[in-house]
């Protein structure tokens, strides 16, 4: 037989076995001729993938999970820490050409083919020429590191590096790396004036065209960068930059300051792809905003919208007509759509807006019976494909954490999720923070253009954390994108 037909015939295998419903955690009910697999087909070979034990069952559930009915299984590819992680966490973005970034650990890291290979940037030994602060590097041996890495609506990536430890290359370093559209390639700049012993960064675009006072100056957009535990305990550790490269300190308001108020046009018409990708991970608890400027809700102690506008002044904020938002956790798509997400105990609410903040529809996930306690969650959403993801790491009431993952398809017409999917197996409790035996520090996830979701979890299979690439897709997705 031709090379080609052995491929169909094994991935025609490899659907059917996958497809054969089975029981997972507490779901053991198994519901027979449930279609849920109909006008669903694999976009990549699971059997194309190397690597030991790539290619995982997750199962596919009822999404109400108190129904305890499980649908089948469908392949997930998993990837670890070598593809860009660390001990205790991934940082995963994607891009509108569909690369899968990842800095949870020292270098950006990459994936052009949907995973099947890799590549990672290690910076070289001189940086930048127009890097303000003077720095040589050993590469490769900068010591162990974390990062971010996002996207920015004119297709540049914007990402930051912290070495924290002693090295060949020094300690405490911040490295600010950045992927030029025009160029296609990576260059990097050292950066010292940050907090001492700076943390994990999260990291968001500010609008633009950008016109700031010195020493922050014009560029096209700004790269805001926060310190995890500079920003949360006092609030400081900001960093700005109108190039990618060079940052310099970002005051933040005082959380009881009484700023003017600005009223802020969250409508958004005619979004371009781009803003599929640019949504920063949750807890930089902001968002970038379409007609410039980023927004940043509940900041103040008040439950007080700020915003940062073009010139990177301050304001208290509110919409059109004078409401704040109702969670800090909200985003854009290119929908035009603003999502927002309220956590509550074990329970949230997935809200979506399209006429600036002011009304809102809403669908309510709760866990009450399943869970304990709320470990981690992130959520994502693909405007172009009219599809959220909600993944939600929770602790059992029988004691592992689960992480699942509820996929809602054309949200904008029906906000009830279709699936709920388990990742992994769901046998292991892990802690965020350092000291801890076994951690997981923060969820993090992505949807790739092609709509399968990139997420991060944690089970007994690896002593570190894994994130799993979704394979088996609707196929009315190709067609959108075709």
């Amino acid at each position: 037989m031709e090379g080609g037909t052995w491929r169909r015939i094994s991935t025609i295998f490899a659907t059917l076995v996958l497809l054969i419903p089975g029981c997972f955690g507490s779901n053991e009910e198994i519901v027979v001729g449930n279609d849920w697999a109909d006008g669903f087909s694999y976009i990549d070979d699971p059997a194309g993938f190397t690597g030991e034990d790539r290619i995982r069952p997750f199962n596919v559930s009822h999404p109400d999970p108190t129904v305890n009915a499980s649908w089948g299984n469908s392949s997930w590819a998993v990837f670890g820490n070598l593809e860009g992680g660390n001990c205790c966490e991934h940082y995963l973005a994607a891009t509108e050409w569909g690369w899968i970034l990842n800095f949870g650990g020292e270098y950006p890291t990459w994936s052009e083919d949907r995973g099947h290979t890799w590549q990672e940037w290690m910076p070289p030994v001189v940086q930048d020429l127009n890097c303000r602060t003077p720095k040589l590097t050993v590469p490769g041996q900068e010591g162990l590191g974390e990062g971010s890495i996002v996207q920015t609506t004119t297709g540049d990536i914007i990402a930051m590096g912290w070495f924290p430890y002693p090295s060949s290359s020094g300690g405490d370093q911040f490295y600010a790396f950045f992927w030029d559209a025009e160029d296609e390639d990576w260059t990097w700049c050292f950066n010292r004036l940050t907090e001492p012993f700076y943390d994990r960064s999260w990291q968001m675009e500010i609008v633009g065209p950008i016109d700031g006072a010195a020493p922050y100056g014009s560029g096209d957009w700004a790269s805001l960068v926060i310190s995890n535990f500079w920003h949360q305990s006092s609030n400081r550790g900001g960093q700005m930059s109108t190039d990618g490269l060079n940052y310099y300190y970002f005051e933040f308001p005082d959380r009881d300051e009484q700023l003017d108020v600005m009223e802020v046009d969250l409508v958004a018409e005619d979004l371009e792809k781009a803003w599929d990708y640019t949504k920063p991970h949750k807890e930089m608890r902001g968002f970038p905003v379409p007609s410039g400027g980023a927004y940043f809700p509940n900041f103040f102690n008040d439950g007080g919208d700020a915003f940062l506008d073009t010139s990177l002044n301050w304001w208290r904020a509110t919409t059109i007509e004078g409401n704040s938002l109702p969670s800090e956790y909200c985003a854009f798509d290119s929908s035009s759509y603003l999502h927002c997400v309220v956590n509550s105990g074990l329970i949230f609410e997935h809200m979506i807006s399209n006429d600036g903040g002011e009304t809102w529809r809403n669908q309510t996930y709760d866990l009450t019976g399943e869970a304990s306690e709320i470990e981690e969650w992130e959520f994502h959403s693909n405007g172009n494909l009219d599809l959220f993801v909600l993944n939600v790491r929770y602790q059992s009431s029988e004691g592992p954490d689960i992480d699942i993952a509820w996929h809602v398809r054309e949200y904008s017409e029906n906000l009830k999720p279709d699936s709920m999917t388990f990742l992994g197996l769901g046998d292991l409790d892990a802690t965020s923070g350092a000291g801890q035996d076994i951690r997981f520090d923060f969820a993090s996830m992505t949807i790739l253009p092609d709509g399968g979701s990139v997420i991060a979890y944690h089970d007994s299979s690896d002593p570190d954390p894994l994130f799993g690439l979704e394979l088996f897709l609707p196929d009315t997705y190709a067609s959108i994108n075709s």
